[in-house]
Formats: C-alpha cells, structure tokens, sequence
C-alpha cells in the first residue's frame, strides 16, 4: 500500500477548503504540481465559474 500523499487528491482538498492554487505546495513543473494543478481546478473550476457568472 503506498502511504504517500496523492498531489491530484491533496489539490481536490486544497480547492474545498478555498485554498488559492498559487499555494500548490510543489516544484513548479513537477509531475506532483501538475496533479495538484489539476486536482484543484476539478473542484475549483466549476465553483470560480459559477462565481464569475453572476
């Protein structure tokens, strides 16, 4: 079983907790900060677009 954090998972939390994606803990570049990246626009996107449409 591997323990270690999942960056896609931890970018997901990021987003629901209203973390802003500058905070993206990893190297930029790195494959962890292109999941996190995308873990936090799954969440986030939908969300900032809906904003942004009122």
């Amino acid at each position: 079983m591997n323990s270690d954090p999942d960056p896609f998972e931890q970018g997901q939390r990021a987003a629901r907790e209203n973390i802003p994606a500058e905070a993206n803990p990893y190297q930029a570049g790195s494959e962890e900060y292109a999941l996190w990246a995308a873990g936090h626009e799954k969440v986030a996107g939908p969300r900032e677009a809906n904003e942004s449409g009122r």
